[in-house]
């Protein structure tokens, strides 16, 4: 039984510790996202897409920056994929 709650302990705390390090990554997709967006020709469409995912990044970054709570980690990885979202549908969209 011990064994058992050591082990349940010794998992909830990685996969807590987990859960905040994947903004970081998820940040950085959106980031390169972003520059291959920008990287390409732009129409005004594309443009105001690019804006958004760039807004959504930069909220991403505070949320991630200024977390206390797992939710405000939670919240920096939900705008970075909305940002990724932008930026991919931009590349869609590219002339």
């Amino acid at each position: 039984m011990k064994r058992v709650v050591l082990a349940l302990v010794i998992w909830s705390a990685t996969v807590a510790s987990a859960v905040a390090f994947t903004c970081p990554v998820v940040i950085k997709q959106a980031e390169d996202l972003i520059k291959k967006a920008e990287s390409g020709k732009t129409t005004p469409e594309t443009k105001a897409l690019i804006d958004e995912a760039k807004k959504s990044l930069a909220e991403a970054k505070a949320h991630h920056e200024n977390a206390k709570v797992k939710k405000d980690h939670g919240d920096a990885v939900r705008k970075a994929k909305v940002a990724i979202a932008f930026a991919e549908e931009a590349i869609t969209l590219a002339p």
